[in-house]
């Protein structure tokens, strides 16, 4: 383990570096093999079409950032069941976005696994976290509101046992913690579509995250969030404004099982649902149109993602990146405000 673990802060602020560095290294090299090997992003037909110029950008970003935050927690983190099963979930999810990437520029288009196949991993993935986030690491199925209201949801439940020891599974629970890693999984994915977008956003939240982690007396998971948080510092620098290299659903898929299996652990589920707000908003635009468009033939937004929107309404990419970025922080400074009010 690098650093002292008798002072928290200083090991989380050095895990975010050390991410961030690991990062800066690797991403380089990995851009280089992307190129050689004729790699890249496969652009929406029916974007904006100053996105064309973005054709055959390297993707698959996502593979570096996951390979920082796990060394990051190697060398920086003394392992836990809770860590490693956040960092499982974000493997597991990233290794799904990796199939999706590769089938993606296998095929030469713009989608990859089929949403049915991509659904099946997400509720694997998340039948597993629910099942040994109850069972082994002593969360507690229920939903926990500012002002201390808290909504039981281990009534419903099967037990079974396991030599001497008795496990269940609390399917109301399940169901909830079903929507949460696959909702913001996919609101992670949807918002990666701007160059800078969701490596920023997502750094913001996960630094949110890492200080409640911190707060709740909790280490582990706190250099896990700062590393995410590091990673997306790191792989910004290539991000930023023209991207040399994508995250892909490699990278965004992870993230958001990142940001809620946090959420989920730490039983501030309602409180990262307001950290993640943005997130929510961008899924939410998706949502509206496609059922807008279905009951009435009309479309609520000039193109959804929400973030497509404004571009057509002549914002620069920047402009809107940048701006999304301020309301993320915004989500992010009421929901670490609303944490202090948990019961």
């Amino acid at each position: 383990m690098i650093g002292n673990p008798l002072y928290p802060t200083y090991q989380t602020f050095l895990a975010l570096g050390i991410a961030a560095l690991i990062a800066l290294v690797l991403m380089p090299l990995w851009i280089r093999i992307l190129k050689f090997e004729g790699i890249g992003q496969q652009v929406r037909a029916d974007g904006p079409k100053r996105h064309l110029v973005k054709q055959g950008t390297p993707t698959m970003g996502g593979v570096v950032i996951l390979i920082s935050v796990v060394l990051t927690c190697v060398l920086m983190a003394r392992f836990s069941v809770e860590l490693l099963l956040v960092v499982g979930a974000t493997v597991a999810t990233g290794l799904l976005g990796l199939i999706d990437d590769v089938t993606s520029v296998t095929h030469g288009r713009s989608l990859g696994l089929t949403p049915h196949a991509k659904m099946i991993g997400l509720t694997l993935i998340c039948v597993v976290f629910c099942l040994v986030a109850v069972n082994l690491c002593g969360v507690t199925p229920a939903v926990r509101f500012p002002g201390g209201f808290t909504i039981d949801l281990s009534g419903i439940k099967t037990v079974f046992q396991i030599g001497d020891r008795a496990y269940y599974i609390p399917w109301l629970y399940l169901i909830f913690t079903w929507l949460v890693i696959a909702g913001f999984s996919n609101a992670v994915n949807l918002t990666d579509g701007l160059d800078g977008l969701a490596g920023g956003t997502s750094m913001i939240a996960m630094l949110i995250m890492a200080a409640i982690a911190f707060m709740r007396s909790d280490p582990g998971l706190a250099i896990f969030g700062a590393a995410c948080a590091g990673a997306c510092l790191g792989f910004l620098w290539f991000n930023c404004y023209p991207a040399s290299i994508f995250m892909g659903d490699t990278g965004s898929l992870a993230l958001g099982t990142a940001f809620a299996s946090m959420g989920l652990i730490t039983n501030t589920e309602v409180v990262s649902l307001i950290i993640g707000g943005l997130f929510i908003i961008e899924a939410l635009s998706v949502m509206i149109q496609v059922v807008s468009f279905k009951l009435t033939g009309k479309r609520v937004f000039l193109m959804a993602p929400i973030h497509h929107h404004f571009e057509k309404l002549g914002w620069a990419e920047t402009k809107v990146v940048i701006r999304f970025w301020i309301v993320a922080a915004a989500f992010g400074a009421l929901g670490f405000a609303l944490f202090f009010q948990l019961g």
